[in-house]
């Protein structure tokens, strides 16, 4: 895959994510405004909760990335990525993190 299609789809990912959040959720967070709420729906039941926890624990794995190569190889910024993979998720901070951290290492690459 071309490192241009790679780019694409990862922001065609974080956009469509973003995209279905702000139709499906924010109405209802807007009407509702019960954060606690909304986050244990996602647990109402075993399947719902097993897909809950594969979110959460992708999160937290990007966030072991994050601080991991924060520290070794210096990608700056990451941070913005984890906030943004708990409101509106990890399918818009994930793929904005490795989209962020290869145009860092380019540029670190290029004389």
């Amino acid at each position: 895959m071309k490192e241009q299609t790679f780019n694409i789809a990862l922001l065609g990912i974080a956009v469509t994510f973003f995209l279905i959040f702000a139709a499906l959720v924010v109405p209802a967070l807007a009407n509702d405004q019960d954060l606690v709420g909304a986050f244990a729906a996602g647990f109402v039941n075993p399947y719902a909760s097993g897909y809950s926890i594969d979110v959460v624990l992708c999160w937290v794995t990007l966030m072991v990335w994050v601080v991991y190569d924060a520290r070794e190889i210096s990608i700056r910024h990451g941070w913005l990525c984890l906030v943004l993979g708990i409101i509106p998720g990890v399918a818009v901070g994930f793929p904005l993190y490795l989209l962020l951290r290869n145009r860092q290492l380019k540029h670190a690459a290029d004389p």
